[in-house]
């Protein structure tokens, strides 16, 4: 049963963020209660009682939100994906850089058990410029998720019923950690230009992942580009020889 008043906003995101959005809820509600958390075991410590008061929103988070806590929100819960419905997962901006997608954005969608698979309520786009690197395009994504975040801030700080839904799908494959493994782990026979988008997307080494190759069983890793020339230069690890 649903909560006889809406009063409270659970904001599942980093602590730099939190106190930024609070101020904008609270632009548009100043009695609204704001919660706090950054984990899923600060979800797991907010009471039945409040949960049934509450929405929840959750922005640019890698926090898995159980189905359990779902339920039992009065008022649904809002993700903010710093990716377009195209690019629905994990890190999606380095797989657009690697696709080279001319077009690129933001989504906000109902919070569903099953990651970035709940109806769209909100789509911000822009085009990508040429060349954009990850780097470029992950800062050009955040401002995007920002602006949406923003445009829906009165409607989910003082709208008790849910956010209309839009006519837009997700489309694309979900980016996985796993998938993201697998692009690094270079074929020896890769082509020069899906070489150059591997290196483009997935070389600077984030998560300690750098794109590999193994030859005649040796493991090279690229580590960035020659100094004096744009060639690779790589780091030979030994590893046990395939059968």
């Amino acid at each position: 049963m649903r909560a006889s008043a809406f009063d409270t906003v659970i904001l599942l995101t980093g602590a730099t963020e939190a106190p930024v959005l609070s101020a904008a809820l609270r632009a548009h509600n100043t009695e609204l209660a704001i919660h706090h958390a950054a984990s899923a075991a600060e979800l797991a410590a907010l009471s039945p009682r409040l949960l049934r008061r509450a929405r929840l929103i959750g922005f640019v988070t890698s926090v898995l939100v159980p189905g359990r806590i779902l339920v039992a929100l009065g008022y649904g819960a809002y993700n903010f994906h710093p990716g377009s419905p195209r690019y629905p997962g994990w890190m999606p901006a380095h797989f657009a850089t690697y696709d080279r997608a001319g077009e690129f954005g933001a989504t906000a969608h109902v919070m569903v058990e099953k990651v970035d698979a709940g109806p769209i309520v909100a789509v911000d786009y822009f085009g990508v410029p040429l060349n954009t690197t990850v780097a470029e395009l992950g800062v050009m994504a955040y401002a995007s998720v920002a602006r949406l975040f923003w445009r829906l801030a009165a409607d989910l700080a003082t709208r008790r019923e849910p956010l209309p839904e839009l006519p837009v799908r997700w489309a694309g494959r979900k980016t996985t950690q796993r998938l993201y493994r697998t692009m690094c782990d270079v074929p020896a026979d890769i082509s020069g230009d899906d070489l150059a988008r591997r290196i483009g997307a997935f070389g600077a080494g984030h998560f300690d992942l750098w794109p590999t190759v193994t030859l005649h069983g040796h493991r090279f890793r690229y580590c960035g580009p020659d100094t004096e020339s744009p060639s690779v230069v790589p780091v030979a690890e030994p590893v046990a020889a395939s059968a």
